[in-house]
């Protein structure tokens, strides 16, 4: 017996549509504005004649919108949609045998070949009766008269005539019988608001942000110290790590020493004490309203406020009192603290998502979430999500989203390949990367490609960091000025979201612990005084660079990068164009010692130039115009001088 759960009737296959994610379990990933392009593999048995068309609509839409899709090549379809909302869009392909269009192509090449074509048009009447079933009240009419002298004998050439008409292939394209018609699964594509596109991260400590020495700093410091030199700077995002109670049992000192002074401010990581945890406000940084004030001014300048979600807790948070299941219990009756052998974190409670109770946990971990989105947050950046369960991102970021679809989830994933693709996949907006530690031609270039050649690009959105608070990289131990201005440069200028640690990447500050890759006396455990007037020539190049990314289209976004041929290890060259004629050029060399050069190769299909044309290559950094010829133009650059160029490619 035949099994109901075949359909016999559907003769199209659809194979291989893009962009999907893992054949659907995931979304794909898009920003508001973007086009989508649609591909799939659609094909039949026979020589009949198919249609498909795009399905599309956005989550709260109640109907779908409808796009033609057209034959490309080797049964390759192909359309595009554009996204215009934040939020989940549902989109599939519907194929269908098109006896319509088989008719209109068979009858063409019999009307040609001089044959008579009675029984065809009659065949053709009965599917313009079909189509008068689902037309218009203004076609139906008309669809009624025209089968009707397709019908009569004596309007043979009228009818013969009509076959060939504009207004027949329009209804065929119109009224189609999708009588057995293959869909394909549905598929989600979220899309991310602007920000998630494009956006320069600052990262610093509120408690130093007094312009007093010796003195904690408060939110209001931040408000009249940070932000204006953020917006002069041209920053967008100011990241802050965590700004709660920090815990006194087993407090760390300055270096991470065990042995606590009085008076040493503690780990913000540590949160938690008898004044509250993960919903409540360090006094010394100021009040919830104060918070809310700089989170409002914030805004006001065009900076957005990241928190920062660390979910652990000193001995002394109230859920290790309240709910000690949420933890690991030793064999002797204690809360396990973190460690990471060797490390030993004492001052921190890890959580344990294998608890008994871990839906109470989930419930109040999206407590936290939603409290900080009511007092105006958007951005989180998390820290160390890979150490806790996939399960739950995938959950808390699609229930936080449903509600805030403009919250941005950056995961400070320093982990291992798939574990940071699989919390891509869960949601995260952003994720921390490898670029950290990729140094030579190769491995950028190795490493850009797999970002954004490869499927990585349907989900994992870099944001490449030049430091962190926790990481001090070799290549910056050495405190070369250079060095500094090209680890800043290329993370701006690969990647469309980036950032610094800011005070001690200004200063250039590169005094680290002895054989490890991590600042010595870190700002984790102390409070620094820093002159937040200085000026440097790196803080020329991040301003200026900064100013190029607003002004310039082509550096918005990351997945537009084309590598360019130059034979000289040393130095990198990448182009990146938009659509709207906008084309930057960065020529960056890679030797903070020795002065590098060559010729470089400019793709001149992608700048839109013949091999004679001449055209100007505008520095944003320094502002030196030169004009260039053809695809072959020479490059010297002195790192002592400015170890790159930043060249915006205009029309003589």
């Amino acid at each position: 017996m035949i099994s109901k759960t075949i359909q016999g009737q559907q003769r199209i296959i659809i194979e291989n549509l893009s962009p999907q994610l893992d054949a659907g379990r995931f979304a794909v990933k898009a920003f508001v504005g973007d086009t989508i392009k649609v591909e799939a593999d659609i094909f039949l048995d026979g020589h009949d004649q198919l249609a498909a068309r795009l399905r599309y609509k956005f989550s709260t839409d109640e109907t779908w919108t409808e796009k033609k899709m057209t034959f490309v090549n080797n049964d390759r379809y192909e359309t595009s949609f554009e996204v215009s909302k934040n939020g989940f869009y549902t989109y599939t392909i519907e194929a269908w045998v098109d006896h319509a269009a088989t008719w209109e192509h068979e009858i063409d090449m019999k009307i040609k070949d001089g044959q008579q074509v009675n029984v065809e048009l009659l065949m053709g009447a009965n599917i313009l009766d079909k189509m008068s079933k689902i037309a218009s009240k203004e076609d139906k009419t008309e669809l009624k008269a025209t089968a009707k002298i397709f019908r009569d004998n004596n309007t043979y050439n009228e009818a013969i005539a009509f076959t060939h008409s504009e207004k027949m292939h329009n209804w065929i394209e119109q009224y189609p019988d999708k009588q057995f018609t293959t869909t394909h699964k549905e598929l989600k594509l979220w899309v991310d608001r602007e920000k998630a596109a494009f956006s320069s991260w600052y990262s610093m400590f509120p408690r130093s942000a007094s312009s007093k020495k010796g003195q904690h700093g408060t939110f209001k410091d931040v408000e009249e110290n940070v932000l204006p030199r953020l917006k002069s700077l041209g920053f967008d995002v100011l990241y802050i790590p965590p700004i709660h109670p920090i815990g006194t049992q087993f407090r760390k000192g300055k270096n991470n020493s065990t042995t606590y002074l009085e008076g040493e401010p503690g780990v913000p990581y540590a949160i938690g004490s008898e004044l509250g945890g993960h919903t409540d406000i360090l006094p010394e940084l100021g009040t919830l309203d104060d918070l809310k004030h700089l989170i409002a001014t914030c805004q006001d300048m065009g900076i957005e406020l990241a928190m920062d979600l660390a979910i652990q807790c000193s001995p002394d948070h109230p859920w290790a009192k309240e709910h000690p299941e949420w933890f690991k219990i030793r064999p002797d009756g204690t809360i396990q603290y973190a460690e990471n052998p060797p490390k030993k974190y004492q001052d921190i409670y890890p959580i344990n998502f294998e608890s008994e109770n871990w839906q109470g946990l989930w419930e109040e971990l999206k407590t936290v979430i939603m409290t900080w989105a009511e007092w105006g947050v958007r951005i989180i950046r998390v820290d160390n999500p890979h150490t806790k369960a996939f399960g739950f991102w995938e959950w808390i970021i699609a229930e936080v989203q449903a509600v805030y679809p403009d919250m941005i989830f950056l995961a400070e994933a320093f982990t291992k390949p798939k574990v940071m693709a699989q919390l891509a996949k869960l949601g995260y907006t952003h994720s921390y990367t490898y670029y950290t530690w990729r140094n030579t031609k190769a491995e950028l270039i190795g490493y850009m490609n797999e970002l954004t050649k490869t499927e990585q690009a349907l989900y994992m959105r870099p944001n490449f960091w030049a430091n962190t608070h926790d990481i001090l990289p070799w290549c910056l131990q050495t405190g070369l000025e250079p060095m500094f201005i090209i680890r800043y440069f290329m993370a701006a200028t690969l990647s469309a979201n980036y950032g610094i640690f800011g005070p001690v990447y200004e200063y250039m500050f590169n005094e680290g612990n002895p054989n490890k890759e991590e600042y010595k006396n870190s700002e984790k455990y102390e409070i620094k005084y820093w002159d937040w007037q200085m000026e440097n020539k790196l803080t020329h190049v991040i301003r200026k660079t900064n100013e190029a990314r607003i002004e310039n289209s082509a550096l918005q976004r990351t997945n537009n990068i084309t590598f360019c041929d130059i034979q000289n290890d040393q130095v990198l060259a990448y182009l990146k164009t938009h659509p709207n004629g906008n084309k930057i050029l960065s020529v960056v060399n890679l030797d903070p010692y020795n002065r590098q050069g060559g010729n470089v190769r400019i793709p001149l299909n992608l700048i839109h130039k013949h091999p004679d044309q001449e055209y100007i290559v505008h520095d944003l950094i320094t502002g030196a115009k030169y004009v260039w010829r053809g695809e072959y133009n020479f490059i010297d650059l002195d790192p002592h001088i400015m170890p790159m160029h930043l060249f915006r490619i205009e029309d003589i």
